[in-house]
């Protein structure tokens, strides 16, 4: 329970018992953890956008829906998608690029980014709210489940790029156990949906993440915090377009 609240407040805002003081292993213990604190992210940003939904305004949902994901987490993935663009695209050296990453500014290549994300995920709940609140609430509940559980896959499937940082505790206590762990943990919070859009959600951001990852170890020899945060972002993007497609191709999913 207490590696659940520690990743509770490391990736929310929500600090239901305040820690102060972690060790390495609780840190990093609580990656196992990642997918259920993404559904209490999940099952707050369903109510909120199931309750505006009511109004009927389809792009209002989509805005209220991707602002309620960026407050309940302070933006911390966003900032990581931000500097991993800044980095991973700026055609310099593996030492350069983990500096560029590290510098707390924005560059073009991160605003870019995170307008296009904003943009894609602003539109695509939208359109889910127009085919129905079920449709848009089962995607935004998933999406953050979906993201977390990728994060895990790629802290324990890829090498930490850096020779310290805080994501190194994540990556020295993550083994194949915490990603099977991780994977059945998000099964069953799945599960209530009984939805082959989820599954295929899966299945699409699996591969979003393994080629991602794959580009980061190209580049930098491995993976970073920032790394980390851009995959949950980027899978959070696609998880929600796949539940669009699917659920737009079969209405009965």
């Amino acid at each position: 329970m207490n590696s659940f609240l520690i990743g509770l407040q490391f990736l929310t805002r929500l600090n239901i018992v305040k820690q102060s003081v972690w060790t390495e292993q609780s840190f990093g213990e609580s990656v196992k953890y990642f997918p259920a604190v993404g559904a209490v992210i999940g099952i707050i940003s369903a109510a909120v956008v199931g309750a505006v939904n009511l109004l009927e305004l389809p792009l209002l949902t989509g805005a209220v829906g991707f602002a309620t994901l960026i407050i309940l987490t302070g933006g911390i993935h966003c900032d990581g998608l931000m500097d991993s663009a800044d980095g991973l695209f700026s055609g310099r050296e593996r030492e350069k690029i983990l500096a560029i990453m590290k510098d707390s500014r924005a560059g073009s290549f991160g605003v870019v980014a995170m307008i296009l994300v904003a943009v894609i995920e602003v539109s695509t709940l939208a359109e889910l709210a127009r085919l129905s609140t079920w449709d848009l609430c089962a995607a935004i509940y998933s999406a953050p489940i979906i993201g977390r559980l990728m994060m895990v896959v790629t802290i324990g499937a890829f090498p930490y790029a850096r020779e310290s940082g805080m994501g190194k505790a994540f990556a020295q206590f993550t083994t194949r156990r915490t990603i099977i762990f991780a994977a059945l943990e998000a099964i069953i919070l799945l599960f209530p949906l009984k939805s082959l859009n989820a599954a295929a959600a899966i299945m699409v951001t699996f591969c979003v993440t393994w080629r991602f990852g794959t580009f980061a170890v190209n580049k930098i020899g491995g993976v970073t915090g920032d790394i980390y945060g851009a995959v949950t972002t980027l899978v959070e993007m696609f998880a929600l377009m796949t539940f669009l497609v699917t659920c737009s191709l079969f209405p009965s999913t």
